[in-house]
C-alpha cells in the first residue's frame, strides 16, 4: 500500500493537512533537539522528510522504514546528504543494538505498526540511558467541537482528495481514517510509552488534538546506577578498613596506656601497701623464737622472770638501737 502512493505521498499529506504537517515537523524537531553529531532514528521515516530536518542541525540520522518503495524514494530525494542512512527495519524487532542512539522518533508511523506497544520499547531499547523518545501521531480532538468536523473530514472528504491526487492513495487514505478512529487517546498513548519503561513522558495537543506530540525519557538509572554502585562497593570496602585500622590502632595503645595508668596506680597502691606491710612483717620475724615456742604465755612468763634478774639489762641495747 505505501509502496503505491509513495511517489505523491509528502504531496498528498500537505493538501489533506492544508499544510499543517509542515508546523507539525517544526514542532516535532523542536522536540527531539538535533544537534551535530547525536545519532538519531526517524522510525517509519518514509521518503525522510522528517529526516532532512534532523540532518539540517548537523545530526547522523538512520531513516528506518518497513516500506521498500518509501525507501527508494528518500534514497533517491536525498541522495546528496550524506548525514542520511536508508535501512530497512521492522518496528517491533529493530536490528540495532541496545544504546545506539541519542534519540528515537516516530511520525505518523506507530499505528501502522502491528504491535505498537512492542515498537515503543524497541525505540527505548535502542536508545541511550538519558536520551528521548518523540512520537507525533494523529489523536483525537478533546473538544467534540472539533471532533465531529474532524472525523466527517475524515471519512468522506479525505479518501476522495487523496484519490484525485493519486488513484492508487484512495484505499490507503480510507485506511489511515480508521486507523485514527481506531488509535487510543493521548493518555492511553502516554501510558503505553510509561509502560515500555520512559519516564517523565508528557504531550501537548498540536492544531486542536488533531496531532499529540508525545516525548519521554530513557531513565539514567536504568543504566548508569550500577556503575556507581560497582565503583562504590570498592570505596566503601576500602574506608571501613583504612578507617578501622586507625581506629584500633588509637584504640589498642589508648587501652594499655589507661590500662596501664590503672594498673600503675593499683600496682603503686599495693606496693606501698606491701612497702607498709613489709616493715610489719618482719617484726613477727624477729619474734620467731616466741612463734616457734609453743605458747604465748611462755615469752611474756620469760620476759617477767628475766627482768627481775640482772642480766635481764642486756636486752636494754637493743632497744635502743631499735630507737637509733
Amino acid at each position: 500500500m505505501f509502496d503505491e502512493v509513495s511517489p505523491r505521498y509528502d504531496l498528498i499529506n500537505d493538501v489533506l493537512t492544508v499544510g499543517n504537517d509542515r508546523l507539525w515537523r517544526i514542532a516535532t524537531t523542536r522536540a527531539v533537539a538535533p544537534r551535530k553529531g547525536m545519532r538519531i532514528l526517524d522510525l517509519a521515516a518514509g521518503t525522510g522528510t522528517s529526516s532532512a530536518a534532523f540532518a539540517a542541525q548537523g545530526a547522523h540520522v538512520t531513516a528506518a522504514d518497513f516500506s521498500e518503495g518509501m525507501l527508494a524514494e528518500g534514497r533517491k530525494r536525498h541522495a546528496d546528504n550524506d548525514l542520511i542512512d536508508f535501512v530497512w527495519a521492522d518496528g517491533t524487532d529493530l536490528p540495532f543494538a541496545d544504546d545506539s542512539f541519542d534519540a528515537a522518533t516516530i511520525s505518523y508511523g506507530l499505528r501502522n505498526i502491528n504491535d505498537p506497544k512492542k515498537a515503543i520499547a524497541e525505540m527505548a531499547r535502542v536508545v541511550k540511558p538519558g536520551g528521548r523518545v518523540v512520537i507525533a501521531e494523529f489523536s483525537t480532538p478533546p473538544s467534540a467541537i472539533v471532533r465531529g468536523p474532524y472525523s466527517f473530514y475524515g471519512r468522506h472528504v479525505l479518501p476522495r482528495i487523496a484519490g484525485a491526487i493519486n488513484r492508487e492513495a484512495a484505499g490507503a487514505y480510507k485506511y489511515l481514517n480508521e486507523s485514527i478512529e481506531a488509535w487510543p487517546d493521548q493518555e492511553e498513548l502516554a501510558r503505553w510509552m510509561r509502560d515500555a519503561g520512559l519516564e517523565r513522558v508528557a504531550y501537548r495537543n498540536l492544531t486542536f488534538g488533531i496531532v499529540a506530540l508525545h516525548r519521554g525519557f530513557v531513565p539514567r538509572k536504568a543504566a548508569q546506577a550500577a556503575m556507581p554502585a560497582e565503583a562504590a562497593k570498592p570505596a566503601e570496602a576500602a574506608k571501613p578498613a583504612e578507617a578501622a585500622k586507625p581506629a584500633e590502632a588509637a584504640k589498642t595503645p589508648a587501652a594499655p596506656e589507661h590500662g596501664t595508668a590503672k594498673h600503675a596506680a593499683t600496682k603503686g597502691a599495693v606496693a606501698e601497701v606491701s612497702a607498709a606491710k613489709k616493715p610489719a612483717a618482719k617484726k613477727p620475724a624477729a619474734k620467731k623464737p616466741a612463734a616457734s615456742s609453743t605458747g604465748q604465755k611462755k615469752p611474756a612468763a620469760a620476759q617477767s622472770a628475766g627482768q627481775k634478774k640482772p642480766a635481764a639489762a642486756k636486752p636494754a641495747a637493743p632497744k635502743s638501737g631499735e630507737a637509733k
